[in-house]
């Protein structure tokens, strides 16, 4: 006869006992209590390695950005050429006016009062030369474009629009006052704001800069990261053979994390055995990166250290498995308590060892962080058609490599989680819901960053 616990004092005790220590190993499975499934593209969290359940694909994303803005940006002042990528961390105010005198917008002839009138002779105005005299009314002088504008002019005349006889100018279409002038104070006024803080510093911003006459930018310096790539089976030249394959990462992360607007300051290979781990450790401990990027080793495996290394360096994971395919096992973990110059807040992502799954991961987590980190906004949302039907996964979001036509998303084959084929000849990745999507629906894409411009270095 079994015996029954709510009658035996003792049983109950053992049963209670057994439960509390089947726990504490097996990470038995919680849902997210801030969970909204309503804003969820992904369905409901599923299980992650380890029995724990994941956090939403949606979820992972905002979560990485809330810890990326969390931190307390670092600013420094550099020469404009040093600036181009980062994001300004001061608002750029007009110096002075723009233009700061009147100006030809057009090369031909500045005149005075009606027409026709008569040329000024053996004189020009020319750009970057002092202003001429004042024009007399009924007169013209030739004026290049960029130049300044005689006093008392009425119009500039385009050279193509006048037809010169003798000494005598005339014009060929009706002359408006003030045409193809630029007056002083058309673009801004002294003091008034070009760009406020947050604005991404482009080649077009460092053009404004330096028409409003700034030599230096206050920015945000670029995020720091420091590559690990876990493994013993990973080589660096040659085929693969005997068990071992070839590095795919290290040759993609740091080209693809600059494209992100990170600072890449060191690539590393550690291996899965102690030494391997008690390494890992001391980087997670030790390194004065922003953020460490690991690969391989996030899931349960008999030499998978990442778990293990960051509960022993007190970190905080933020994310701990994400309902997503490929890429599940991925991880965003806090380092530190963030005492200035003393325990300053790090953090890690964890990327899957195979390499599609590593993109995944790249996107789904260490892109949002780092664009926060960096101090950027969101990359805006958007969706395409999808051409065909694309399989999806019963409960995970599904990343998948598509071509980007005219009018559609077209999915690509090998989209296997070690595969890179795919994702090599691809625009963008696309994000498809839990039991895939039909041909015709709007799927939410993500941009690669060299297809969409990325960052600029």
């Amino acid at each position: 006869m079994t015996a029954n616990p709510a009658a035996d004092p003792a049983a109950a005790d053992a049963d209670r006992d057994l439960d509390q220590a089947l726990a504490l190993v097996s990470r038995a499975p919680r849902a997210d209590p801030r969970a909204d499934p309503r804003a969820d593209t992904a369905g409901g969290p599923a299980p992650a390695p380890g029995g724990h359940r994941a956090a939403s694909w949606l979820r992972a994303r905002e979560t990485a950005t809330r810890a990326g803005s969390a931190v307390r940006g670092r600013t420094h002042r550099v020469p404009l050429a040093a600036a181009l990528g980062e994001v300004l961390a001061a608002p750029l105010d007009a110096l002075g006016d723009l233009p700061s005198f009147d100006t030809s917008a057009m090369d031909g002839w500045a005149v005075a009062g009606p027409g026709p009138w008569t040329i000024r002779p053996g004189e020009s105005a020319l750009a970057g030369s002092e202003r001429p005299a004042p024009l007399a009314d009924g007169e013209a002088v030739r004026i290049a474009t960029g130049a300044r504008i005689p006093a008392d002019t009425s119009a500039v005349i385009r050279s193509e629009h006048s037809r010169e006889a003798g000494t005598l100018l005339y014009a060929e279409r009706p002359v408006v006052t003030g045409q193809d002038i630029r007056p002083r104070g058309q673009e801004c006024r002294t003091g008034d704001l070009l760009l406020p803080p947050g604005s991404l510093v482009t080649p077009a911003v460092l053009g404004l800069a330096a028409a409003a006459g700034y030599d230096e930018l206050t920015t945000r310096p670029r995020p720091r990261v420091e590559i690990l790539v876990l493994g013993d089976e990973l080589l660096t030249e040659g085929p693969p053979h005997d068990g071992l394959i070839r590095d795919a990462l290290s040759p993609m992360l740091g080209p693809w994390l600059t494209r992100l607007g990170a600072e890449v300051v060191s690539v590393r290979r550690l291996g899965d055995d102690p030494q391997g781990a008690e390494a890992l450790l001391a980087a997670v401990t030790g390194s004065t990166a922003d953020v460490l990027i690991t690969t391989g080793g996030t899931a349960s495996g008999p030499v998978d250290h990442v778990h293990p290394v960051l509960a022993k360096a007190g970190a905080e994971l933020l994310v701990d498995g994400v309902a997503v395919r490929p890429g599940h096992p991925m991880l965003l973990a806090r380092i530190g308590g963030g005492t200035p110059g003393q325990d300053p807040v790090r953090h890690l992502v964890g990327l899957p060892g195979n390499p599609l799954a590593a993109v995944s991961g790249l996107l789904t987590l260490a892109e949002p962080l780092l664009r926060a980190l960096a101090g950027r906004r969101p990359r805006p949302r958007y969706v395409v058609p999808v051409e065909g039907d694309v399989p999806g996964h019963p409960h995970d979001t599904r990343l998948v490599p598509v071509l980007l036509t005219e009018d559609h998303a077209v999915p690509l084959r090998y989209n296997g989680p070690a595969m890179l084929r795919g994702v090599a000849a691809a625009d963008a990745l696309a994000v498809v819901p839990p039991n895939g999507a039909r041909s015709g629906q709007e799927l939410e894409i993500l941009d690669l960053p060299w297809a969409s411009g990325g960052c600029f270095t």
